[in-house]
């Protein structure tokens, strides 16, 4: 039985700023504007906060910063760095925290200004001495280990890792605020530049800036606000390496065991999503996720995502967005799988809004499948 508190917190505020490029803006400004904007579509006030989530990717003390940005000062304040599935954790934490009666209004913010001011990710790891003899390309060598891997023992067709590129910009077409809303097609996909074999550029995540933050309170509390809460029926995460030398088994990441702790948290199963976010920085992690989360069996992801199984009036809509490889990835994408799901319950998606969604599912990764976090959101008539 779970521990979790199915339904008692939940999201009542979200919001998304400076996707794409924000030059005058550093990173802990971009996060305080959507901050800002979170709080007021939940009709809450910055002085109302008094749990702060925080990370970006430029400074370990960001979260003391953004709190004297906001003019706060939190009775807790979590700042760890687990990459990009550190929402998904805070997510977890906010709601046994809320429900502990600890504290009332959580703010869980990113920002990252990396394409305006590097042009690039950021480094935030350092060589591993049993990695660095081989001049690797962090991080993309480490997914492109996984992907050969994936292809030696199951088959992987570069077409199959293409089948998930071409749905995420079938996604980020309907969607304005996507970066890329240009055509892609599978011929343009496979004559793209090889990154690291078998990952080309098209296998890999976007580097923008972006900023996006949520704002959670407990249930009752919620039915009192304007906006639609959407509870946090199970979240659950796990940490299983650092780096990916070290991951157990290339092709079993840390989603499986995550993911059916929050299942079981919310009473759930993959049968009943609705709508799925997933961590899709490199092509193959969408395969991987949707394997070890249940949507599919161990080896039939590549399969499953055939003939636009995952894209706009496929069988299964994932990334809705266009997801970290289509409309945004800031160097950490976790909250934004978080968002793009808040907005789908709600039934603000716009061209990209899928029918009667009542049930998503939002992860997020970290590191070189390091680490996992997934969160399960209902419409507040599903909880």
């Amino acid at each position: 039985m779970s521990g979790f508190p199915r339904a008692r917190a939940a999201i009542v505020g979200a919001a998304t700023f400076g996707i794409g490029r924000a030059a005058g803006h550093d990173s802990t400004d971009l996060a305080a504007i959507a901050s800002v904007r979170a709080l007021e579509d939940a009709g809450l006030t910055i002085s109302e906060v008094d749990g702060l989530f925080f990370t970006h990717p430029f400074d370990a003390w960001g979260g003391t910063l953004l709190a004297q940005y906001l003019g706060i000062q939190p009775k807790v304040l979590e700042n760890s760095r687990l990459g990009g599935s550190a929402f998904q954790n805070y997510v977890e934490l906010a709601a046994c925290l809320l429900d502990a009666g600890i504290i009332n209004v959580a703010l869980i913010a990113f920002g990252s200004n990396q394409a305006s001011a590097l042009g690039k990710l950021p480094r935030t790891m350092l060589p591993f001495p049993y990695e660095a003899p081989y001049k690797p390309l962090p991080p993309v060598s480490a997914y492109a280990l996984v992907a050969d891997r994936y292809r030696s023992v199951y088959g992987l067709k570069r077409e199959q890792l293409g089948e998930v590129a071409l749905a995420a910009r079938r996604w980020a077409q309907l969607n304005p605020e996507a970066v890329k809303h240009d055509p892609l097609t599978m011929e343009d996909y496979l004559a793209a530049r090889m990154v690291s074999d078998p990952l080309g550029v098209l296998d890999c995540c976007l580097v923008t800036d972006g900023a996006g933050a949520v704002v959670m309170t407990r249930s009752d509390r919620a039915r009192d606000l304007a906006r639609p809460a959407i509870p946090v029926l199970g979240a659950a995460s796990v940490t299983t390496h650092h780096h990916i030398s070290a991951m157990p088994d290339l092709l079993n990441t840390g989603v499986a065991d995550a993911g059916s702790r929050a299942f079981a948290a919310a009473g759930l199963g993959p049968q009943d999503m609705d709508v799925v976010e997933l961590y899709d920085a490199f092509t193959i992690n969408t395969i991987l996720f949707l394997e070890d989360l249940g949507f599919c069996a161990k080896g039939e992801g590549a399969a499953f995502v055939e003939g636009g199984a995952i894209a706009p009036g496929g069988c299964l809509p994932v990334n809705t967005n266009g997801g970290g490889l289509s409309c945004m990835h800031p160097g950490m994408y976790g909250l934004f799988t978080i968002i793009e799901a808040v907005r789908q319950l709600r039934g603000e998606a716009g061209e990209r809004q899928v029918t009667d969604a009542r049930l998503a599912l939002a992860q997020g990764n970290g590191g070189s499948l390091s680490s996992q976090g997934v969160v399960i959101l209902g419409h507040a008539d599903a909880a």
